[in-house]
């Protein structure tokens, strides 16, 4: 398994997790903001970043993640957007070594957290994410606009 920067050759191996993904949480998007994100995913000056979980030469996994400044801490926040494996992939510790790579590059770059959200009922992912932090209560609210 080898855990890296996501590049302009893994595009279709990306879009076909994305639709993956999407259709995981029963999601539709317009195609502009699929080929936006994936524009966003390989501009060097844009925020968002990809890493993608390769086993034998296939993308099986990624984790996109950006970070912003805080009112809540002086170093930067990193925040995981999107952490999906293609359905095969689970159970194999593909997940978790994301994680952790994701939490190295935090560290080294000394961003003072990562965070995310998951939907409530997801358990297998929460399963893994309880492993690293405990729900912490809060509550997510959204405003379209």
């Amino acid at each position: 398994m080898e855990i890296r920067d996501l590049v302009a050759s893994d595009e279709a191996a990306w879009r076909g997790l994305w639709a993956q993904y999407l259709a995981f949480y029963e999601v539709s998007l317009d195609a502009e903001v699929t080929d936006q994100t994936w524009a966003r995913l390989v501009d060097p000056a844009a925020l968002l970043r990809g890493r993608v979980a390769v086993v034998d030469g296939e993308v099986l996994g990624f984790a996109l993640h950006h970070t912003h400044l805080s009112t809540w801490v002086a170093a930067p926040d990193c925040y995981l957007e999107d952490l999906f494996l293609a359905q095969a992939a689970r159970g194999r510790g593909l997940g978790r070594a994301l994680l952790d790579d994701l939490i190295a590059i935090c560290r080294a770059k000394g961003y003072a957290r990562l965070y995310w959200h998951t939907d409530e009922g997801n358990a297998r992912a929460r399963a893994l994410y309880d492993s690293y932090a405990p729900y912490d209560g809060h509550v997510r609210y959204r405003l379209k606009l």
